[in-house]
């Protein structure tokens, strides 16, 4: 995903980076829910970001007698969905009509749906998950959730009846992951041993010349143009990386020294052309609270 930012052709303006710093608290909240509606840790980081500069952007005409997190969560709600429609999965299936014996939407979930819904609401069409979410994980009202869906609150009830059914029919059956393609894991353990040697010009050897970097919150261009090696060159403490599969994702994690052990500190992620060079890095190095959501 190359998403849109502030600047393209270098760092970030300092004034984009303080509004950053003033929603620093809901970051992690939004990005759980990003992510449970894109099905991905990365995609749904990816997500937060536009929404992230879209709601920086309309700051002239926020209106700051409104709550800020509910304005917040409607225009990452909206980026989620632009995502799922451009990833084709939107389903007929979310304009069925809810059929007998549905669980009621002002039910209180048992521990088990509960459960299941967070492992499984990825299957559900961007409606009904929305709603799920929104109601049941982050424990919105009816009437806010219908406000931040832009729908009615007869909507959300029956996109809740359709959720939780299939949600009660799905608890239980394992999930398995996507397959990853082998070449995407190799150009990962490739990137991790250069990464890991200091080979800078060996890594960008992989990349093709005109390719683009996102470096959240800090930096997005072109590679060629960016500093990115040098500031990993110039990192004064330990770091190590390895190639591993993180939410069916062949990633690059660099992980970094504290005390005895190694634990992460980023996620880098690689797209590819069709002839498998690099064309675009997504790198999570400032982004601390990724390495919680995709171990959870």
């Amino acid at each position: 995903m190359d998403p849109e930012l502030p600047r393209a052709d270098g760092p970030f303006e300092a004034r984009y980076l303080a509004f950053l710093e003033t929603v620093a608290h809901i970051r992690p909240r939004l990005h759980r829910y990003c992510a449970r509606m894109t099905g991905s840790a990365f995609d749904g980081e990816d997500v937060l970001q536009d929404a992230l500069f879209d709601a920086y952007r309309r700051l002239d005409s926020y209106d700051e007698s409104r709550p800020l997190v509910p304005w917040l969560f409607r225009i990452a709600h909206h980026r989620a969905i632009d995502h799922l429609r451009r990833r084709g999965v939107r389903e007929a299936a979310e304009s069925q009509v809810a059929s007998a014996g549905s669980i009621d939407a002002e039910t209180p979930l048992t521990g088990e749906l509960r459960q299941a819904l967070e492992r499984l609401v990825g299957h559900l069409p961007p409606m009904e998950r929305a709603c799920v979410l929104l109601k049941d994980v982050f424990e919105y009202s009816l009437e806010e959730t219908a406000d931040l869906v832009e729908s009615s609150v007869g909507g959300v009830k029956a996109a809740l009846h359709r959720g939780r059914r299939k949600l009660a029919t799905m608890a239980g059956q394992p999930s398995a992951p996507p397959p990853v393609a082998p070449a995407s894991l190799e150009l990962a353990r490739r990137y991790a041993d250069g990464f890991n040697r200091r080979a800078w010009d060996e890594l960008r050897g992989l990349i093709r010349a005109d390719a683009g970097i996102h470096v959240a919150d800090r930096y997005a261009g072109r590679v060629a143009d960016s500093p990115y090696f040098q500031r990993y060159a110039e990192v004064p403490h330990p770091l190590r990386a390895s190639a591993e599969i993180v939410g069916g994702v062949a990633v690059v994690v660099i992980r970094e020294e504290r005390g005895t052990t190694w634990v992460p500190r980023s996620f880098v992620r690689l797209t590819t052309d069709e002839r498998g060079a690099v064309s675009f890095i997504s790198d999570y190095f400032h982004c601390a609270w990724l390495s919680d959501a995709v171990v959870a």
